[in-house]
């Protein structure tokens, strides 16, 4: 097999030029090399809804934009344990409590602590977070309560996040994730394609994860929410572009988990869903996301099952 780790920037934008199926070829054999036929499914639960001060352009639960979602303060966490022992039941291993907004004020940073500490004690599911930019201290106190693999996206290249966002740069995001692995939580780390980026910046994206080595990448594709700055933005990309940016992340991360996170319902039929899944998807986020609607897990179940892979336990 060829290795592409020694790969430049201007080879790998040879290898997108590949047809299709010929990248899908490739990027299968690499997932079979180095995974087995499990797919990890993960849920999430929206504990804090809206109101965020980021100005991050594709977001509807930013106050810079216009949205018109249903905001609600933080949930107690006995709604928030109902909901991941629901999950577990649907199939998923992961539940991922998230909020909106830069960081956790004092009060709802401790009620998330003890979220975090019911989330974990539930049998057989590893507990998740996606906080925002926590200092090193709350760091420290998510990993005593819980929790396993923290969330934080690189979103997009370094070169095209100023064109995303504003209120916090990119160095932010990655410094974020380096604090998250010094203290032995696993790093869940991806992007949203289809914001008028550009192949190379794809690649850029990529190549910035590959120096971050996250555990686990989840690839968002843009769904363009009326009242966002990015509303109109549906033809960015098409299915075929997405499959090939499947195949080249694949490559360049021949051993990170690849997972179909938002947009994937929308922006791809199920058709290319199931082809996204053979070039190299093997983990899955189940059920709804954070504002907008996703799969039902006996969908999920089916496509697995046409690719003779079947959920982890």
């Amino acid at each position: 097999m060829t290795d592409y780790s020694n790969y430049t920037k201007e080879d790998y934008l040879k290898l997108y030029d590949k047809p299709l199926d010929e990248l899908i070829k490739i990027s299968h054999e690499i997932t079979e090399d180095n995974f087995d036929n499990t797919v990890e499914a993960c849920s999430i639960i929206s504990a804090k809804t809206g109101e965020c001060g980021e100005n991050c352009k594709y977001c509807a639960q930013s106050k810079h934009n216009h949205a018109n979602i249903e905001c609600h303060p933080l949930m107690d966490t006995e709604t928030v344990k109902k909901a991941a022992i629901s999950a577990k039941e649907n199939g998923a291993t992961r539940f991922c409590i998230v909020t909106s907004g830069r960081v956790p004020d004092k009060n709802d940073f401790e009620k998330i602590i003890e979220m975090i500490k019911a989330v974990a004690s539930i049998d057989g599911l590893h507990c998740c977070a996606s906080l925002g930019l926590l200092s090193e201290e709350q760091i420290k106190r998510i990993k005593e309560a819980g929790v396993e693999r923290y969330n934080h996206n690189i979103n997009t290249s370094p070169n095209y996040h100023k064109n995303i966002c504003t209120t916090h740069n990119f160095d932010d995001r990655v410094k974020t994730v380096e604090l998250i692995k010094k203290h032995g939580i696993e790093a869940c780390t991806g992007v949203i394609i289809g914001m008028g980026e550009t192949r190379e910046d794809r690649i850029d994206m990529a190549l910035e994860l590959k120096k971050i080595n996250p555990k686990t990448v989840p690839i968002n594709f843009l769904n363009p929410i009326k009242g966002t700055a990015l509303e109109n933005y549906e033809n960015k990309i098409n299915e075929e572009e997405i499959l090939k940016t499947i195949c080249i992340f694949r490559v360049i991360l021949p051993k990170a988990l690849l997972r179909y996170a938002g947009g994937r319902t929308t922006r791809l039929s199920k058709e290319n869903q199931q082809r996204g899944i053979e070039a190299g998807i093997n983990s899955l986020l189940v059920g709804n996301y954070l504002t907008t609607t996703g799969s039902k897990p006996e969908e999920d179940k089916k496509i697995l099952e046409k690719e003779g892979l079947k959920l982890s336990v």
